[in-house]
């Protein structure tokens, strides 16, 4: 089984929509900043490392359940976990947790998908960056 890494993530006043919680749509960009944050200090691996060998990621698919509505005052943590590689594509598993309580907000998954930046087209991910992310 892989690691799974924490970011800490602050909701932001232009995420509240007219309900007075977070839109739906913010809990992807959450997920994607962790990411960021963890490829630089969990795996090492920074995104313009990726770039540098050609390689980009792009999001396949993603599926949320919302638990728990998130509002302007809560703290959250975004957990991620790497679930499985296969040819061009990972999985990854989050959760986002309100602080206070530890209880998940939404869940759900990622599919990545590895493409060329020369061709935009998938390739299968090389076993070095597999090997890098087997943490």
């Amino acid at each position: 089984m892989y690691s799974i890494f924490e970011s800490d993530i602050t909701i932001r006043p232009d995420d509240i929509d007219m309900n007075n919680h977070v839109h739906n749509t913010k809990y992807l960009d959450y997920v994607l900043a962790a990411r960021y944050d963890q490829m630089v200090k969990d795996y090492k691996m920074p995104m313009n490392e990726f770039h540098s060998l050609d390689f980009n990621w792009v999001v396949s698919i993603s599926h949320v359940e919302y638990k728990r509505a998130l509002k302007l005052e809560d703290k959250i943590i975004v957990r991620t976990q790497l679930e499985s590689v296969s040819g061009a594509q990972s999985k990854v598993n989050f959760w986002i947790v309100k602080k206070s309580s530890n209880k998940v907000a939404a869940e759900g998954y990622l599919i990545y998908t590895m493409i060329s930046i020369k061709t935009g087209k998938p390739v299968r991910i090389p076993e070095e960056i597999i090997n890098r992310y087997a943490i």
